[in-house]
Formats: C-alpha cells, sequence, structure tokens
C-alpha cells in the first residue's frame, strides 16, 4: 500500500512503523488515547498514537492538511460518512489510508488487543474541526487549535 515516492505521507508513515526508532518510548494510557509527535519539519509532521481497546476519537477532520495513517499493530476501524451514515473500514496491522484537506473520519479500536498507528500530515496541523452527525448530516461541533487542545 506504500509508494516509492519518498514524499508520499504512506510511504513517510512506515518509515516510522517501528516504535524502536521513536524519539519517546510507546505508552498506553487507560483514561486517555495516548499521542506523541515524532518528528515535524517544513514538509510534513509525524505522529504516534496508540489505542486500547474501546478508544477512539470523535469524527474529524484536519484543519485542512492531508494526511496518511498507518495501522503498525492491532487493528483500528475508520469509519467515514457516505449517503448520511457511517461507513466503516477495517484496518489490520500493516493496512494504512491516505486522504486528503477535506477527508472527515473517526477512529476506533474495537478490538480486544492494543493497536498502534502512525500519522503524517501536510501541512503540520494546525486546527481540527469535530463533528457530530445529525439526521445524516454533518454539522460542525467544535474547533479545536493546535497549542491548546493538544
Amino acid at each position: 500500500m506504500t509508494s516509492s515516492d519518498p514524499t508520499d505521507l504512506l510511504t513517510v508513515a512506515a518509515r516510522w512503523a517501528d516504535p524502536a526508532g521513536w524519539p519517546v518510548p510507546l505508552c498506553f494510557d487507560r483514561s486517555e488515547r495516548w499521542y506523541a509527535r515524532l518528528h515535524a519539519d517544513a514538509a510534513y509532521e509525524v505522529w504516534a498514537l496508540s489505542w486500547l481497546p474501546g478508544q477512539g476519537t470523535d469524527l474529524h477532520d484536519h484543519g485542512g492538511s492531508s494526511g496518511a495513517f498507518l495501522v503498525v499493530a492491532g487493528v483500528l476501524v475508520e469509519e467515514t460518512v457516505s449517503g448520511g451514515r457511517l461507513r466503516p473500514h477495517r484496518l489490520a496491522a500493516g493496512a494504512g489510508r491516505r486522504f486528503g484537506a477535506r477527508h472527515v473520519h473517526q477512529v476506533t479500536n474495537r478490538c480486544a488487543e492494543p493497536a498502534v498507528s502512525v500519522h503524517v500530515y501536510r501541512p503540520a496541523l494546525r486546527r481540527m474541526t469535530r463533528y457530530h452527525l445529525d439526521a445524516g448530516r454533518v454539522r460542525v461541533a467544535e474547533v479545536a487549535e493546535a497549542g491548546v487542545a493538544w
């Protein structure tokens, strides 16, 4: 699923797939999803996330950033809105997803085992909008700003 293009964001995620090479130790937090920025430069930023069973995100976008994420351990379910409903996509270890600047999704660990993923954004995240699905329509719930919400 990765490309030979070194600037492809899923290829970048694959280069960061081994937690042994991270500048921070991998952690799991029972109270909330753990995340840490692994790298940032003018081209992109890289984040690691860990997901215990049942942990997930709200429906959200990436504030105009394009991106990709790669599941490096466990299984995650990404849900996107189509036809006024959430449509699930199961992503096992080794699977990833590229997305454009207008992508809206939620990601959850619905399995019994922990999961780990690497996320890459271009440009770096500055804001994220959280949404809720109301009678088949996506509605803004909150806008979160970098440096304040994360």
